[in-house]
């Protein structure tokens, strides 16, 4: 027989079970997100994961208060150190993402340009002999 208490029960396990499943689709929302910014910044997603580090009121960008999740990730952008991220979820919409500080990678030279060079004083005198005898 299914009595009042038994039906409430039940949907408390139903609503449980139905925010559970709508918390997980949030959180893979999330981590694509992190996987595209992390390959537009060329820097590494660690694990491949995103962690739920709380749930509350959070400003917007107007200042409102809104309901939030805040999931954390590691990257790398060497390979050896990690770093901490995170990212900011209004419902199915990405707030923010922040990258904690790290190193960037110095930006490649093109072909065409020279990098500069730090040449020593007594070596370019000595490959460099007529210069110095013209000042005497």
């Amino acid at each position: 027989m299914l009595t009042l208490a038994n039906l409430f029960i039940l949907l408390l396990l139903a609503g449980i079970g139905a925010w559970l499943w709508h918390t997980h689709g949030l959180r893979e929302q999330a981590l694509a997100a992190v996987r595209q910014h992390c390959t537009k910044v060329d820097v590494e997603l660690l694990d491949d994961n995103v962690a739920l580090r709380s749930f509350g009121l959070h400003p917007d960008a107007r200042g409102r208060q809104r309901l939030a999740r805040i999931y954390d990730f590691e990257f790398t952008v060497t390979g050896e150190q990690r770093y901490n991220g995170n990212i900011v979820m209004f419902g199915h919409h990405v707030a923010r993402i922040e990258l904690g500080a790290h190193p960037f990678p110095a930006p490649p030279q093109p072909p065409h340009q020279h990098s500069a060079e730090v040449i020593q004083l007594d070596q370019w005198r000595r490959t460099h002999p007529l210069h110095e005898q013209r000042h005497h």
